[in-house]
């Protein structure tokens, strides 16, 4: 047995074995059998892991120093009870040295039990409640070092992470998780239908945020190359609920456009712990009227009408702004449930259901008018009809998983997941009317993707032949993921009262299917006390398959003169990814990590097969897309304080057949202009840049909290032998890639009832093409720098009762990231907990 002065290192598990299963089914019988068989596996009187129970900062404990200790085989066989019993935030404290006084400097649950070689940052409900106006979950990560969402509106459900190194039109170069569930949407890696499906997480069911950065895990697919962001929900060890209710408020003045646009949201969640059962169930209502996301624009004004801007796009075309694209009304309810039972005191089985519906109704504006009446006309510009729309989605997600907490020689963990689109159908009119009118046509389309599914399936496991506390953690899995895309367009003879199908004719239809199976090792072997060689590597079989596109030609009235069906060929890639990670701790204070990951990211479904018009916006697919392969490393280098920390990483990063996808602006015989967008492989790209970020508490004065970070990124296009542009693309900027972040904030607390804080967001240019001919800034279509300055306080009345007021934008900065983005938006929040 191990002796009683022996420290006890921070519990550490790593993923297990998991295979691919079409219908996301996982297999647990063997390990069920290694859990039996493990001699060296114990209980202990109460699980730990999964979920986190508390968001409070844990008490800050010492840890006794680490003294060398040797354990026989026999010794380790003969053991009668777990070698280590301990909580998590002890856990963290001895991982960190000396502990912290907030939670979110505490080394997170998933990198501790997965020995994942990630360098982290965190943020707690506790710290969101207080410095962030929250309105929708993914605002928990906006003061994050280099993170960056790209939310339009309350309640967007188009809004992609931006990572440290990629842009905002890579959803699959980044991996969310909301507990078990990927809320990643791996079906394709735009900023449209392929965005996390945030909608699924109520804000009051998070208990704590993650951010780890880079694909240096062997845990984790090619995907990660932007890095995993791990939602953790508040599961209970006590009875609890609370209901919270957010008003949002944002004047508007664009163009021709002057409203007030209120969005309400209610959120609330309920749980417990009775015995061997635990429960968390949240639910979350918005009602969101939206600022324009987009604008119609024409060549020309049309004649016979007056009104609209003179105006150019972002490569210096004309882009007269005649009107609103969208224009959006939506209401959203979603509801969550999660259930675990403790099956023996060592391994719990969870189960979580998930479920959102949205209705949403969009009806653009026009700014012409009749020279003739002096009425509203849309002047025959067809695109107008493509902002005129109903949308009708009901998504449903479940996940289950099994884990074991022994804190012996064995430990594993199997999960399945999948999400299906149970109804997703938008209906609009195909055109408008002939001018002058302010109608549009009777005919029109719809665009459905019922059917479109996803599932993912992983066993994971780790074997710590030495103990908890030995020189060796073997972590070890498989993987396996499935990709459905249903996407048919059909034709209707009544728009706005067409059933499923329309009239039976399609327009254009996209179907596929990709797979991926996997399996992966890491072995985290600590050569030291201080010294620390993490080694892994993932072998990857990923095919896509079944490919089918019909698309057809029309007139401008919309009838059919010539379809092509096209059944694309099949691809497959198999490739080997080797990760390797160094740490040294020269004391309790520093630390310095070097991380090196190759990763794969492989082609999405509807990059392959998805051709679509939705919003004025047309994605053309590419059926003979490679899989990008990314090479990136960083230094660390870092020092900790009980309540601080800074951190400065150097990193570079070079992708081949990086997947880049670029929107031109196309105009037809009329003038009327709509924007499309394609995807293609750029041979080699090279990003190398310096993060700095830091975090401390009580700075000169009790209660000061300050928080900041800046990046610098120099992105290059390194080969593109396929470019067909007039000028050369080497050496320009790798588009959507902003040359500068920086974020920074102050939050004092003079008590623990207030808490006021001042944050400041900047990024700095980038660019959308990659000759990097999108010079002409805020106009619709651009992207520009921006500086975003937010207020917030937050004030808690009594025990149960907490009221914030904050500002988002407080300057009314209006820029555009190809969309307008919310101008200052005031915020009312009320939270009652009991």
């Amino acid at each position: 047995m191990l002796s009683n002065g022996r420290k006890q290192n921070r519990r550490q598990e790593c993923p297990m074995l998991s295979r691919h299963a079409r219908c996301g089914v996982s297999i647990v019988a063997a390990q069920a059998a290694l859990l039996a068989s493990s001699s060296g596996v114990f209980a202990q009187n109460s699980p730990r892991e999964l979920p986190a129970v508390t968001v409070d900062a844990p008490a800050t404990l010492k840890p006794k120093p680490r003294r060398a200790a040797v354990q026989t085989a026999g010794a380790r066989r003969n053991s009668t009870k777990p070698t280590v019993e301990r909580s998590a935030s002890v856990a963290a404290a001895n991982e960190q040295g000396a502990g912290s006084a907030r939670a979110s400097l505490d080394q997170p649950p998933a990198v501790a039990r997965y020995q994942l070689p990630q360098r982290s940052f965190s943020i707690t409900a506790k710290q969101v409640d207080e410095i962030v106006n929250l309105k929708d979950p993914e605002d928990a990560v906006k003061y994050m070092p280099s993170l960056f969402v790209r939310k339009r509106n309350d309640g967007d459900n188009q809004a992609v992470l931006a990572t440290r190194s990629w842009g905002l039109n890579s959803g699959a170069r980044s991996l969310i998780y909301y507990d078990d569930l990927l809320v990643s949407a791996l079906i394709g890696n735009n900023n449209s239908g392929a965005s996390p499906k945030w909608n699924l997480i109520s804000p009051e069911a998070i208990g704590r945020v993650d951010f780890l950065n880079g694909p240096f895990a062997a845990a984790y697919p090619g995907n990660s190359i932007g890095g995993v962001l791990l939602i953790t929900s508040k599961m209970p060890d006590k009875p609890f609920a609370v209901a919270k209710e957010t008003v949002s408020v944002m004047p508007w003045n664009q163009y021709g456009t002057k409203d007030v646009y209120i969005t309400s949201q209610t959120s609330t969640a309920a749980g417990n712990r009775e015995g061997k059962l635990s429960w968390l169930v949240s639910a979350n209502y918005l009602d969101s009227h939206q600022q324009p996301l987009s604008y119609t624009t024409n060549a020309s004004f049309p004649a016979g009408t007056t009104g609209g801007f003179a105006a150019l796009n972002k490569t210096g075309g004309v882009a007269n702004v005649v009107g609103t694209g969208a224009l959006a009304h939506s209401e959203q309810t979603s509801g969550n449930l999660r259930v675990a039972n403790d099956v023996t005191p060592w391994v719990q089985v969870t189960y979580s259901l998930g479920i959102w519906n949205n209705h949403q109704t969009s009806d653009p504006q026009t700014y012409l008018k009749s020279t003739a009446t002096g009425l509203p006309t849309f002047g025959g510009i067809s695109s107008f009809a493509n902002s005129r729309y109903t949308w009708d989605q009901l998504h449903m997600s479940n996940a289950v998983s099994l884990k074991s907490d022994t804190k012996g020689v064995f430990d594993f963990d199997l999960a399945a997941s999948s999400y299906n689109y149970l109804q997703d159908s938008l209906v609009n009119p195909f055109t408008v009317v002939p001018s002058p009118g302010l109608g549009y046509s009777l005919n029109g389309k719809v665009t459905r993707m019922d059917g479109t599914n996803w599932q993912n399936a992983d066993a994971k496991g780790i074997w710590r032949p030495f103990g908890i506390d030995g020189p060796h953690e073997i972590s070890f899995g498989v993987h396996g993921d499935r990709y459905r895309l249903e996407n048919p367009v059909y034709a209707s003879t009544v728009w706005f009262n067409a059933p499923g199908t329309g009239n039976g004719q399609l327009y254009s239809t996209g179907v596929g299917e990709t797979r991926t199976e996997a399996l992966w090792v890491q072995d985290a072997w600590k050569i030291t006390p201080i010294v620390k060689l993490t080694l892994g590597g993932r072998l990857e079989s990923w095919q896509a398959v079944e490919g089918f596109n019909l698309n057809t030609t029309t007139t401008s009235a919309g009838v059919v003169t010539s379809a092509v069906p096209t059944w694309q060929p099949g691809l497959s890639s198999t490739n080997f990814s080797p990760k390797a990670s160094l740490s040294f701790d020269p004391n309790k204070d520093w630390n310095v990590t070097a991380n090196f990951g190759e990763a794969y990211r492989y082609p999405t479904v509807t990059e392959l097969y998805q051709n679509i018009s939705v919003g004025g916006v047309t994605y053309l697919a590419n059926p003979l897309l490679s899989p990008e392969q990314d090479f990136t490393g960083e230094l660390n280098l870092e020092r900790r304080w009980v309540n601080g920390r800074v951190r400065l990483t150097v990193f570079s990063e070079r992708t081949n057949n990086a997947l880049i996808s670029q929107s031109t602006t196309v105009t037809d015989a009329s003038g009327a202009q709509s924007v499309q967008t394609a995807v293609s492989n750029v041979a080699a790209i090279r990003m190398q840049g310096i993060e700095l970020s830091a975090d401390k508490d009580n700075v000169l004065v009790s209660g000061l909290q300050v928080f900041g970070s800046v990046t610098y990124v120099d992105s290059r296009i390194v080969s593109d032998p396929n470019w067909k542009g007039p000028t050369n693309v080497v050496g320009k900027r790798v588009p959507f890639v902003p040359d500068w972040r920086a974020k920074f904030g102050v939050t004092y607390r003079p008590n623990d009832s207030w808490a006021y804080t001042v944050a400041a967001r900047y990024s700095g240019k980038q660019y959308s093409t990659l000759d990097n001919s999108d010079i002409i800034p805020h106009v619709y279509g651009a992207f520009d720098n921006f500086f975003v300055v937010d207020l917030k306080i937050h004030y808690n009345a009594t025990k149960n009762f907490a009221f914030d007021f904050g500002i988002d934008n407080l300057f009314n900065e209006q820029y555009f990231l190809f969309h307008p983005f919310p101008g200052r938006t005031f915020v009312l929040a009320g939270k009652y907990s009991f």
